[in-house]
């Protein structure tokens, strides 16, 4: 990415499961759903949404190699999407194991994202 027009953060968690995927999807949405681009169109490069790049960074604490990197780039509804993750966000203890919603151990898994828009 050349130019970096804007820069989304959230935050995700995974209560119970453990699973990456779905506390960086989480993060993702905090990050893009309180967000309006109106000038997207007019600052890209022939003023294409074509022409959009997003890079996702993920901190995700543990499990990284289980992050499913094509769920996150079916998040970004528009442009050319990449996925960097990095060590960062938290596991603690969400205090109880819950088989029925497969809990591996006691962990939450929280991450944290961060949107970077350009071209």
């Amino acid at each position: 990415m050349d130019k970096i027009l804007f820069i989304q953060t959230g935050m995700g968690i995974d209560v119970h499961g453990q699973n990456v995927t779905k506390a960086s999807l989480r993060a993702i949405q905090d990050a893009i759903n309180f967000n309006s681009m109106p000038g997207i169109e007019e600052a890209l490069p022939e003023k294409s949404m074509d022409n959009m790049k997003v890079n996702v960074k993920l901190a995700i604490p543990r499990d990284q190699e289980k992050l499913n990197e094509d769920e996150v780039k079916k998040a970004i509804p528009y442009g050319s999407v990449s996925v960097e993750v990095v060590d960062g966000g938290m596991a603690t203890t969400s205090g109880i194991i819950l088989e029925d919603k497969n809990d591996n151990n006691d962990l939450m898994y929280m991450v944290n994202a961060s949107i970077e828009v350009g071209y």
